[in-house]
């Protein structure tokens, strides 16, 4: 059989056009996508709404365009939109199967972008990680750790686990128990935390902070002091009341 060269030729340069073209429609939705979703973040932060919701539609648009670019590729390759739907059509269970994890994550998101149990910027603990959220999109929940390193929970994982917010309420309260030695002087060192409580601006005077005994052990008086502040204030407070009832405790006297 002989070899039709020409014919061989033309078809070469016929699907040599139609890879190229589909190649620069990929990256033209490739970049499109990314455009769509830089310009829908900023109308949303122009209008002022609210940054959760503006990340999920604008991880929305992005992967509207590209399922369009995706279209689009495949009708310049040669597969039929129509051909295509009928194709997924029949294979819906399968495809539905192996995506259940993927569809499973987008419902969530969904959900969480409904009942937004958390908001971008709230302090969260959720599926034993805790942390900063970034972002929320159609896939992912974002987290940015204490030492700020990037955390990406899936959304089934967020809406199906226990969510501990710490942002959600105005006011936090700021429990520290501790253990003052038997040698030493609870009275003082007690009315000296009280003094440092009543002189910390950021600590609120209403609900008034106490400082009590509760326990005494062989190691000596157990004193726990409960003290009210603004939740973006609670970790710097909670750390400075450690730092200074160490130095109290150390300075007071043996108790008399």
């Amino acid at each position: 059989m002989q070899l039709d060269l020409d014919r061989l030729g033309n078809l070469l340069a016929l699907y040599g056009i139609n890879f190229v073209g589909a190649l620069l429609i990929a990256l033209i939705g490739w970049w499109a996508a990314r455009l769509s979703e830089r310009l829908t973040r900023r109308a949303f932060a122009a209008s002022q709404v609210d940054p959760t919701v503006a990340g999920f539609l604008s991880s929305l648009a992005r992967y509207a365009v590209l399922i369009v670019a995706l279209l689009v590729v495949l009708q310049v390759i040669g597969i039929q939109a129509t051909s295509l739907v009928a194709v997924l059509g029949a294979a819906s269970l399968a495809i539905g199967l192996a995506l259940q994890g993927t569809l499973t994550n987008m419902a969530a998101g969904i959900m969480l972008l409904l009942f937004r149990p958390f908001r971008v910027g709230d302090s969260i603990e959720v599926a034993g990680k805790s942390g900063t959220v970034r972002n929320l999109n159609l896939f992912t929940t974002e987290l940015a750790g204490g030492d700020n390193v990037q955390v990406l929970i899936p959304n089934a994982q967020v809406w199906g686990a226990p969510l501990t917010n710490f942002s959600a309420y105005p006011m936090r309260r700021v429990s520290v128990t501790f253990v003052v030695p038997l040698d030493r002087d609870v009275e003082a060192i007690a009315a000296d935390l009280r003094a440092y409580l009543n002189g910390d601006k950021r600590v609120l005077q209403s609900p008034s902070p106490a400082v009590a005994g509760s326990n005494l052990t062989d190691k000596g008086a157990e004193v726990t002091v409960h003290a009210w502040t603004n939740a973006d204030d609670a970790g710097t407070v909670r750390a400075d009341l450690v730092a200074h009832l160490l130095g109290a405790v150390r300075s007071r006297g043996t108790a008399h």
